[in-house]
Protein backbone atom coordinates (compact mmCIF):
# COMPACT_ATOMS: atom_id res chain seq x y z
CA UNK A 1 0.00 0.00 0.00
CA UNK A 2 0.92 3.40 -0.44
CA UNK A 3 3.17 4.45 2.39
CA UNK A 4 2.62 8.06 1.37
CA UNK A 5 -0.97 8.04 2.65
CA UNK A 6 -0.18 6.06 5.64
CA UNK A 7 -2.82 7.94 8.03
CA UNK A 8 -0.61 6.46 11.25
CA UNK A 9 1.80 8.88 13.00
CA UNK A 10 4.17 7.44 15.64
CA UNK A 11 5.92 10.59 17.31
CA UNK A 12 6.72 12.11 20.40
CA UNK A 13 3.50 14.06 20.69
CA UNK A 14 2.33 13.81 17.48
CA UNK A 15 -1.32 14.26 17.28
CA UNK A 16 -2.86 10.75 16.16
CA UNK A 17 -5.58 10.75 13.60
CA UNK A 18 -7.90 9.78 15.80
CA UNK A 19 -8.09 10.99 19.03
CA UNK A 20 -9.87 8.05 20.36
CA UNK A 21 -11.34 7.63 24.14
CA UNK A 22 -10.43 10.76 25.15
CA UNK A 23 -13.99 12.78 24.55
CA UNK A 24 -14.58 12.88 28.64
CA UNK A 25 -11.71 14.47 29.65
CA UNK A 26 -11.37 17.28 26.67
CA UNK A 27 -14.76 17.90 28.16
CA UNK A 28 -13.92 18.80 31.31
CA UNK A 29 -10.90 20.82 30.00
CA UNK A 30 -13.72 22.52 28.20
CA UNK A 31 -15.60 23.39 30.87
CA UNK A 32 -12.90 24.29 33.20
CA UNK A 33 -11.49 26.60 30.62
CA UNK A 34 -14.82 28.33 29.96
CA UNK A 35 -15.57 28.82 33.46
CA UNK A 36 -12.51 30.53 34.11
CA UNK A 37 -12.54 32.87 31.35
CA UNK A 38 -15.94 34.17 32.61
CA UNK A 39 -14.30 34.53 36.33
CA UNK A 40 -15.85 31.56 37.78
CA UNK A 41 -13.60 29.09 40.24
CA UNK A 42 -12.43 26.03 38.42
CA UNK A 43 -9.61 23.27 39.86
CA UNK A 44 -6.17 23.24 38.20
CA UNK A 45 -5.79 20.15 35.88
CA UNK A 46 -2.50 18.08 35.99
CA UNK A 47 -3.00 14.62 33.65
CA UNK A 48 -1.23 11.87 34.88
CA UNK A 49 -0.30 8.67 33.24
CA UNK A 50 2.67 6.28 31.99
CA UNK A 51 4.80 7.21 28.79
CA UNK A 52 3.30 6.87 25.45
CA UNK A 53 -0.31 7.24 26.91
CA UNK A 54 -0.99 10.64 24.80
CA UNK A 55 -0.49 13.31 27.31
CA UNK A 56 1.46 15.50 25.46
CA UNK A 57 -1.18 15.28 22.73
CA UNK A 58 -3.95 16.15 24.95
CA UNK A 59 -1.83 19.21 26.60
CA UNK A 60 -1.70 20.44 22.75
CA UNK A 61 -5.67 19.47 22.53
CA UNK A 62 -6.34 21.50 25.59
CA UNK A 63 -3.79 24.30 24.62
CA UNK A 64 -5.97 24.70 21.17
CA UNK A 65 -8.78 25.53 23.18
CA UNK A 66 -7.63 27.24 25.42
CA UNK A 67 -6.35 29.80 22.48
CA UNK A 68 -9.81 29.40 20.63
CA UNK A 69 -11.49 31.20 23.47
CA UNK A 70 -8.58 33.66 23.17
CA UNK A 71 -6.39 32.66 26.34
CA UNK A 72 -3.03 33.91 26.79
CA UNK A 73 -0.79 30.50 26.90
CA UNK A 74 2.41 29.85 28.39
CA UNK A 75 3.15 26.26 26.96
CA UNK A 76 6.62 25.04 28.36
CA UNK A 77 8.07 22.15 29.16
CA UNK A 78 9.87 20.79 31.80
CA UNK A 79 13.30 19.45 31.84
CA UNK A 80 16.28 18.35 34.47
CA UNK A 81 18.84 21.46 33.29
CA UNK A 82 16.67 24.30 33.05
CA UNK A 83 14.68 26.12 36.45
CA UNK A 84 11.13 26.91 36.36
CA UNK A 85 12.09 30.53 36.25
CA UNK A 86 14.03 29.62 33.40
CA UNK A 87 10.95 28.53 31.99
CA UNK A 88 8.27 30.39 32.77
CA UNK A 89 9.54 34.15 31.61
CA UNK A 90 9.78 34.18 27.97
CA UNK A 91 6.17 33.19 27.58
CA UNK A 92 5.14 34.97 30.45
CA UNK A 93 6.88 38.39 28.83
CA UNK A 94 5.38 37.38 25.51
CA UNK A 95 1.65 37.43 27.06
CA UNK A 96 1.88 40.71 28.91
CA UNK A 97 3.29 42.49 25.83
CA UNK A 98 0.40 41.17 23.65
CA UNK A 99 -1.82 42.06 26.33
CA UNK A 100 -0.44 45.62 26.62
CA UNK A 101 -0.79 46.21 22.74
CA UNK A 102 -4.71 45.58 23.45
CA UNK A 103 -6.72 48.94 23.37
CA UNK A 104 -6.14 51.93 25.36
CA UNK A 105 -3.45 52.08 28.51
CA UNK A 106 -3.82 49.50 31.38
CA UNK A 107 -2.25 50.45 34.38
CA UNK A 108 -2.58 46.92 35.63
CA UNK A 109 -0.85 45.43 32.39
CA UNK A 110 1.77 47.90 32.87
CA UNK A 111 2.00 47.07 36.89
CA UNK A 112 2.15 43.20 35.19
CA UNK A 113 5.69 44.19 33.50
CA UNK A 114 6.95 45.77 36.11
CA UNK A 115 6.39 42.68 38.69
CA UNK A 116 7.58 40.52 35.64
CA UNK A 117 10.73 42.69 35.64
CA UNK A 118 11.25 42.35 39.42
CA UNK A 119 11.08 38.85 39.29
CA UNK A 120 13.58 38.27 37.06
CA UNK A 121 15.82 40.59 38.97
CA UNK A 122 14.98 38.95 42.59
CA UNK A 123 14.83 35.42 41.21
CA UNK A 124 18.52 36.24 39.19
CA UNK A 125 17.18 34.58 35.90
CA UNK A 126 19.98 34.35 33.19
CA UNK A 127 17.81 34.67 30.12
CA UNK A 128 20.43 36.49 28.10
CA UNK A 129 19.26 39.22 26.28
CA UNK A 130 15.72 38.99 28.00
CA UNK A 131 16.42 42.05 30.58
CA UNK A 132 17.42 44.61 27.63
CA UNK A 133 14.13 43.35 26.37
CA UNK A 134 12.33 44.48 29.55
CA UNK A 135 12.91 47.74 28.96
CA UNK A 136 10.92 48.94 32.16
CA UNK A 137 11.49 50.03 35.84
CA UNK A 138 10.72 47.34 38.24
CA UNK A 139 8.20 46.96 40.59
CA UNK A 140 9.91 47.37 44.07
CA UNK A 141 8.73 45.46 46.73
CA UNK A 142 6.96 43.03 44.51
CA UNK A 143 8.47 39.67 43.46
CA UNK A 144 11.56 40.59 43.82
CA UNK A 145 12.43 39.13 47.24
CA UNK A 146 14.42 36.27 45.76
CA UNK A 147 12.35 33.63 47.62
CA UNK A 148 10.76 31.88 44.86
CA UNK A 149 7.63 30.62 46.43
CA UNK A 150 6.71 33.94 47.52
CA UNK A 151 7.46 36.08 44.36
CA UNK A 152 6.41 33.40 41.41
CA UNK A 153 2.96 33.71 43.41
CA UNK A 154 3.47 37.20 43.41
CA UNK A 155 3.98 37.25 39.72
CA UNK A 156 0.83 35.04 39.01
CA UNK A 157 -1.77 37.44 40.89
CA UNK A 158 -0.29 40.40 39.06
CA UNK A 159 -0.56 38.07 35.55
CA UNK A 160 -4.03 37.47 36.41
CA UNK A 161 -5.12 40.87 37.57
CA UNK A 162 -3.72 42.03 33.76
CA UNK A 163 -5.68 39.71 31.95
CA UNK A 164 -9.22 40.39 33.91
CA UNK A 165 -8.70 44.28 33.29
CA UNK A 166 -7.90 43.23 29.42
CA UNK A 167 -11.39 40.94 30.00
CA UNK A 168 -9.32 37.71 28.77
CA UNK A 169 -7.47 35.13 31.15
CA UNK A 170 -4.51 32.79 30.98
CA UNK A 171 -3.50 29.07 30.48
CA UNK A 172 -0.07 27.87 31.79
CA UNK A 173 0.60 24.72 30.32
CA UNK A 174 3.71 22.71 31.52
CA UNK A 175 4.36 18.98 29.91
CA UNK A 176 6.70 16.89 32.19
CA UNK A 177 5.93 18.27 35.68
CA UNK A 178 7.63 15.40 37.00
CA UNK A 179 11.12 17.12 36.29
CA UNK A 180 9.98 20.10 38.90
CA UNK A 181 12.02 19.90 42.32
CA UNK A 182 10.04 20.11 45.56
CA UNK A 183 10.77 24.01 46.04
CA UNK A 184 9.63 24.80 42.43
CA UNK A 185 6.46 22.57 42.71
CA UNK A 186 5.72 23.93 45.91
CA UNK A 187 5.85 27.66 44.20
CA UNK A 188 3.74 26.27 41.72
CA UNK A 189 1.04 25.64 43.65
CA UNK A 190 1.18 28.67 46.32
CA UNK A 191 1.11 30.78 43.11
CA UNK A 192 -2.37 28.77 42.25
CA UNK A 193 -3.69 28.85 45.47
CA UNK A 194 -3.04 32.47 45.15
CA UNK A 195 -4.62 33.05 41.87
CA UNK A 196 -7.76 31.00 42.85
CA UNK A 197 -8.25 32.70 46.54
CA UNK A 198 -8.93 36.01 44.39
CA UNK A 199 -10.85 34.18 41.75
CA UNK A 200 -8.35 35.62 39.19
CA UNK A 201 -8.71 34.07 35.22
CA UNK A 202 -5.49 32.22 35.58
CA UNK A 203 -5.54 28.31 35.21
CA UNK A 204 -2.61 25.40 34.94
CA UNK A 205 -2.73 23.06 32.62
CA UNK A 206 -0.01 20.15 33.44
CA UNK A 207 0.89 16.46 32.51
CA UNK A 208 3.71 14.58 34.26
CA UNK A 209 4.23 10.86 35.29
CA UNK A 210 2.07 9.03 38.22
CA UNK A 211 4.85 10.58 40.69
CA UNK A 212 3.95 13.47 40.02
CA UNK A 213 1.03 13.36 42.85
CA UNK A 214 3.14 12.62 45.42
CA UNK A 215 5.27 15.56 44.45
CA UNK A 216 2.72 17.55 44.75
CA UNK A 217 1.13 16.23 48.03
CA UNK A 218 4.88 16.39 49.76
CA UNK A 219 4.80 19.79 48.33
CA UNK A 220 1.74 21.29 50.02
CA UNK A 221 -0.58 19.07 51.60
CA UNK A 222 -3.38 21.31 50.15
CA UNK A 223 -2.34 20.39 46.73
CA UNK A 224 -4.85 17.77 46.43
CA UNK A 225 -7.92 20.50 46.34
CA UNK A 226 -6.70 22.61 43.77
CA UNK A 227 -6.01 19.83 41.05
CA UNK A 228 -7.67 17.53 39.51
CA UNK A 229 -5.63 14.47 38.45
CA UNK A 230 -7.26 12.78 35.37
CA UNK A 231 -5.54 9.61 34.95
CA UNK A 232 -4.37 8.65 31.70
CA UNK A 233 -4.13 5.73 30.56
CA UNK A 234 -4.18 2.61 28.12
CA UNK A 235 -7.52 2.67 25.82
CA UNK A 236 -10.24 -0.09 26.33
CA UNK A 237 -10.60 -2.21 23.45
CA UNK A 238 -13.30 -0.79 21.70
CA UNK A 239 -11.40 2.80 21.73
CA UNK A 240 -8.10 0.94 20.73
CA UNK A 241 -9.81 -1.01 17.36
CA UNK A 242 -11.11 2.52 16.62
CA UNK A 243 -8.06 4.65 16.52
CA UNK A 244 -6.84 2.17 14.16
CA UNK A 245 -9.88 0.93 11.97
CA UNK A 246 -11.24 4.66 11.64
CA UNK A 247 -8.01 6.64 10.28
CA UNK A 248 -7.26 3.56 7.78
CA UNK A 249 -11.06 3.39 6.32
CA UNK A 250 -11.02 7.30 5.46
CA UNK A 251 -8.51 5.86 3.19
CA UNK A 252 -10.57 3.15 1.87
CA UNK A 253 -8.18 0.35 3.96
CA UNK A 254 -9.83 -2.40 6.79
CA UNK A 255 -8.26 -4.51 9.17
CA UNK A 256 -9.69 -8.28 9.89
CA UNK A 257 -11.24 -8.58 13.13
CA UNK A 258 -8.35 -11.41 14.02
CA UNK A 259 -5.96 -8.41 13.02
CA UNK A 260 -7.34 -6.01 15.03
CA UNK A 261 -7.63 -8.10 18.25
CA UNK A 262 -4.13 -9.21 17.92
CA UNK A 263 -3.12 -5.16 17.40
CA UNK A 264 -4.80 -4.70 20.67
CA UNK A 265 -3.20 -7.53 22.60
CA UNK A 266 -0.01 -7.06 21.51
CA UNK A 267 -0.10 -2.97 22.21
CA UNK A 268 -1.66 -3.80 25.73
CA UNK A 269 -3.48 -0.15 24.12
CA UNK A 270 -0.97 2.12 24.86
CA UNK A 271 -1.77 4.95 21.85
CA UNK A 272 1.97 5.37 21.11
CA UNK A 273 2.33 1.32 20.65
CA UNK A 274 -1.14 1.47 18.26
CA UNK A 275 0.32 3.88 16.14
CA UNK A 276 3.54 2.46 15.63
CA UNK A 277 2.07 -1.03 14.81
CA UNK A 278 -0.34 0.61 12.87
CA UNK A 279 2.56 2.55 11.01
CA UNK A 280 4.20 -0.79 10.29
CA UNK A 281 1.32 -3.10 9.34
CA UNK A 282 0.27 -0.38 6.98
CA UNK A 283 3.28 -0.34 4.96
CA UNK A 284 3.78 -4.18 5.22
CA UNK A 285 0.60 -4.99 3.93
CA UNK A 286 0.47 -5.74 0.14
CA UNK A 287 -3.60 -4.76 0.01
CA UNK A 288 -6.58 -3.75 2.38
CA UNK A 289 -7.76 -5.93 4.37
CA UNK A 290 -4.94 -5.61 6.84
CA UNK A 291 -4.65 -9.54 8.02
CA UNK A 292 -2.90 -11.41 11.21
CA UNK A 293 -0.20 -12.56 8.90
CA UNK A 294 0.80 -8.58 8.19
CA UNK A 295 0.29 -7.86 11.89
CA UNK A 296 2.59 -10.67 13.50
CA UNK A 297 5.16 -9.51 10.36
CA UNK A 298 4.76 -5.37 12.06
CA UNK A 299 5.06 -7.07 15.61
CA UNK A 300 8.22 -7.50 14.65
CA UNK A 301 9.43 -4.64 12.65
CA UNK A 302 7.88 -2.55 15.22
CA UNK A 303 9.58 -4.21 18.63
CA UNK A 304 12.79 -3.83 16.10
CA UNK A 305 12.62 -0.16 15.46
CA UNK A 306 11.36 0.48 19.19
CA UNK A 307 14.24 -1.33 20.55
CA UNK A 308 16.66 1.11 18.24
CA UNK A 309 14.64 4.34 19.53
CA UNK A 310 12.17 4.35 22.16
CA UNK A 311 13.62 2.23 24.49
CA UNK A 312 16.99 2.58 23.62
CA UNK A 313 17.17 6.43 24.37
CA UNK A 314 16.18 5.54 27.78
CA UNK A 315 18.41 2.64 28.23
CA UNK A 316 21.66 4.60 27.49
CA UNK A 317 21.40 6.83 29.98
CA UNK A 318 21.28 4.40 32.92
CA UNK A 319 24.54 3.27 34.79
CA UNK A 320 25.68 -0.37 34.81
CA UNK A 321 23.93 -0.51 38.43
CA UNK A 322 20.51 1.47 37.91
CA UNK A 323 20.27 -1.51 34.84
CA UNK A 324 21.04 -4.34 37.04
CA UNK A 325 18.28 -2.77 39.23
CA UNK A 326 16.11 -2.80 36.18
CA UNK A 327 16.93 -6.17 35.24
CA UNK A 328 16.25 -7.73 38.64
CA UNK A 329 12.48 -5.40 38.52
CA UNK A 330 11.62 -6.79 34.74
CA UNK A 331 12.90 -10.43 35.87
CA UNK A 332 10.08 -10.47 38.40
CA UNK A 333 7.35 -10.10 35.56
CA UNK A 334 4.82 -7.33 34.22
CA UNK A 335 2.77 -5.03 37.34
CA UNK A 336 4.44 -3.92 40.23
CA UNK A 337 7.05 -5.71 42.32
CA UNK A 338 7.90 -4.37 46.20
CA UNK A 339 10.95 -3.09 46.42
CA UNK A 340 12.00 -5.94 48.82
CA UNK A 341 11.43 -8.67 46.15
CA UNK A 342 13.11 -6.26 44.19
CA UNK A 343 16.45 -6.45 46.63
CA UNK A 344 15.97 -9.99 46.88
CA UNK A 345 16.20 -10.95 43.04
CA UNK A 346 19.73 -8.44 43.52
CA UNK A 347 21.04 -10.68 47.00
CA UNK A 348 21.44 -7.48 48.37
CA UNK A 349 19.95 -5.49 51.79
CA UNK A 350 16.99 -3.19 50.59
CA UNK A 351 18.07 -0.14 52.29
CA UNK A 352 21.69 -0.84 49.99
CA UNK A 353 19.78 -0.02 46.97
CA UNK A 354 16.84 2.70 48.25
CA UNK A 355 19.37 5.39 46.42
CA UNK A 356 19.59 3.82 43.25
CA UNK A 357 15.39 3.35 43.06
CA UNK A 358 15.13 7.16 44.00
CA UNK A 359 17.94 8.33 41.69
CA UNK A 360 15.92 5.82 38.54
CA UNK A 361 12.12 7.33 40.03
CA UNK A 362 14.03 11.41 39.41
CA UNK A 363 15.06 9.90 36.16
CA UNK A 364 11.64 8.88 35.09
CA UNK A 365 12.30 5.18 34.77
CA UNK A 366 9.97 3.78 37.25
CA UNK A 367 7.01 5.01 40.15
CA UNK A 368 5.45 4.05 42.91
CA UNK A 369 2.29 2.85 42.36
CA UNK A 370 1.65 2.51 46.41
CA UNK A 371 4.26 2.78 49.20
CA UNK A 372 7.13 0.38 48.74
CA UNK A 373 5.91 -0.89 45.34
CA UNK A 374 8.05 -0.20 42.04
CA UNK A 375 6.60 -0.18 38.29
CA UNK A 376 8.13 1.02 35.13
CA UNK A 377 6.87 4.35 33.89
CA UNK A 378 7.78 2.88 29.95
CA UNK A 379 4.65 0.41 29.04
CA UNK A 380 6.62 -2.88 27.58
CA UNK A 381 10.26 -1.61 29.32
CA UNK A 382 10.54 -4.88 31.28
CA UNK A 383 10.08 -7.16 27.48
CA UNK A 384 12.96 -4.85 26.60
CA UNK A 385 15.46 -5.53 29.14
CA UNK A 386 14.72 -9.34 28.90
CA UNK A 387 15.34 -9.23 25.09
CA UNK A 388 18.51 -6.58 25.58
CA UNK A 389 20.40 -8.51 28.73
CA UNK A 390 18.56 -12.20 27.99
CA UNK A 391 21.45 -13.76 30.26
CA UNK A 392 21.41 -11.58 33.06
CA UNK A 393 21.99 -13.34 37.20
CA UNK A 394 22.12 -11.18 39.87
CA UNK A 395 25.72 -9.81 41.24
CA UNK A 396 25.34 -11.83 44.59
CA UNK A 397 25.90 -9.17 47.43
CA UNK A 398 26.48 -6.13 44.79
CA UNK A 399 25.24 -5.15 42.16
CA UNK A 400 27.55 -5.02 39.11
Amino acid sequence: MDPVANPFSPGAGSPPPELAGRDELLEQGRIALSRIKVGRYEQSLMLVGLRGVGKTVLLNRLRELAESQGFGVAMIEATEGRSLPELLVPPLRQILYKLDSLGSVSQKVKRGLRVLRSFVGGIRVKLGDLEIGLDIDPERGAADSGDLESDLAQLFVALGEAAQDRDTAVAIVIDELQYLNEEEMSALIMAIHRVSQRQLPLILIGAGLPQLVGLAGRAKSYAERLFRYPSIGALSGDDAKEALRDPAAKQGVAFTPAALDELVRVTHGYPYFLQEWGYQAWNLAPASPIDLDVVREATRAAIRKLDESFFRVRFDRLTPREKDYLRALADLGPGSHRSGDIADRLNVRIQSVAPLRSGLIKKGMIYSPAHGDTAFTVPLFDEFMLRTIPDWKPAGGKIA
